[in-house]
């Protein structure tokens, strides 16, 4: 099956255009679901088919579904969050403020993604589509998987075994609840959802990410910088979308001074993701909602390309021995060396960028070496070791 993630800056109009990739793929043939992990859901309004928790057909070979986050984060950690709270409340009453503290920020759209992994596993869809909610909380998504993957696993000492034999004299002594089985299975049990999710996500050939952006300047500069932090985590952008281009006739008179603006936007993009296929969508004279309109607008963006195929594959990082030593070389567009900070941790490279970070696992052949010198050129990032 195949995963086609769209995202981009607010108000781009990334539901629409998934909406009409939907529409187009499942007249093409294929069987279709479109998801929204955006918790102020819009397909329902796209699609005028009211959409729940599962889900719902919309048309011949297309359903669509809108996340719930909360019935999802009780499904992943239902019983470690009552724990949580018995913590909490072990000493004092319990109330509202308690359920407000373990409303930890992203961690129930986190659990939303989940639905990925259970879709994929089921395999009744050939193509999934989810449209992602704006920028800045798609990229805390999308890091979350292997963030919360290490913490897990380099965090949490506490042992089933040790608990069972400590917990009864801890119980005594300080007055506090130990974590009953429960609780363990839910850590491994999201342990192995973050890991599954990670290898479901990283894999070109199964998962695309789409940028939609427009042709103004500011958004044009937020569709670069999210395809630089996309690249740092190792995710595949196979097509950048712009939508809402005004035809040139629409830009008479009042609206003029928009023609070289929108020429001078459309150049950078082309300039700047050369490399990447690129769709257009002119703004219509209607509303992008029914299916008929989301299909005539997909048929403008893609013509006679199959949306559901990958459209590029880019490689994200790579190895290379040179006679001075090996090079770990990166593909980081769309920065400034000042914007990188970079250490060393064992065999593990840390490197961040503005306020991404990311933790590389180096690959064997780059174990036990230490990295002597980098440099940043050509947009890419040369990270020798010796």
């Amino acid at each position: 099956m195949r995963i086609i993630l769209y995202t981009g800056k607010g108000g781009v109009g990334k539901t629409s255009v998934a909406a009409a990739t939907a529409v187009k793929a499942a007249k093409d043939g294929k069987k279709v679901l479109i998801m929204s992990t955006d918790q102020a859901h819009s397909l329902t309004d796209s699609f005028e088919v009211q959409l729940g928790n599962e889900p719902v057909a919309i048309t011949d070979n297309l359903c669509g579904l809108e996340i719930d986050a909360i019935v999802e984060g009780e499904l992943a950690w239902g019983n470690m969050k009552n724990y949580l709270k018995e913590l909490l409340t072990a000493k004092v009453a319990g109330g509202i403020e308690t359920e407000e503290l373990l409303v930890f920020p992203g961690l129930e759209e986190l659990f939303s993604l989940f639905k990925i992994i259970d879709i994929y596993e089921e395999n009744q869809y050939d193509l999934l589509i989810v449209d992602c909610a704006p920028t800045g909380e798609t990229m805390a998504l999308l890091k979350f998987p292997e963030m919360f993957g290490n913490m897990i696993t380099t965090m949490l000492p506490m042992k089933r075994k040790a608990t069972k034999v400590a917990g009864p004299m801890v119980e005594k002594v300080m007055k506090i609840p130990m974590p009953k089985d429960n609780v363990f299975d839910d850590i491994e049990r999201l342990n192995q959802k973050l890991y599954q999710l990670q290898t479901i996500m990283t894999d070109p050939e199964i998962l695309s990410i789409r940028i939609v952006t427009t042709p103004e300047r500011i958004v044009i500069k937020e569709a670069k910088r999210n395809f630089t932090y996309l690249h740092l985590y190792n995710y595949n952008i196979d097509a950048v979308i712009v939508n809402k281009v005004y035809p040139r006739q629409a830009l008479d008179g009042y609206f003029s001074k928009w023609i070289n603006l929108q020429e001078e936007g459309l150049n950078e993009i082309r300039e700047s993701f050369c490399n990447v296929p690129i769709f257009t969508l002119m703004l219509l004279n209607k509303e992008l909602k029914s299916e008929e309109v989301l299909l005539e607008a997909a048929e403008t963006i893609f013509g006679d390309t199959d949306p559901a195929e990958v459209l590029f594959a880019d490689k994200i990082f790579e190895v290379k021995k040179e006679s001075d030593g090996y090079y770990y070389i990166l593909n980081l567009p769309f920065t400034e060396k000042s914007e990188m900070n970079m250490r060393q941790k064992g065999n593990e490279l840390m490197l961040q960028i503005k306020n991404q970070k990311r933790c590389f696992t180096l690959p064997d052949i780059l174990k036990n070496k230490s990295v002597e010198s980098a440099q940043y050129k050509e947009d890419q990032l040369y990270v020798k070791f010796v």
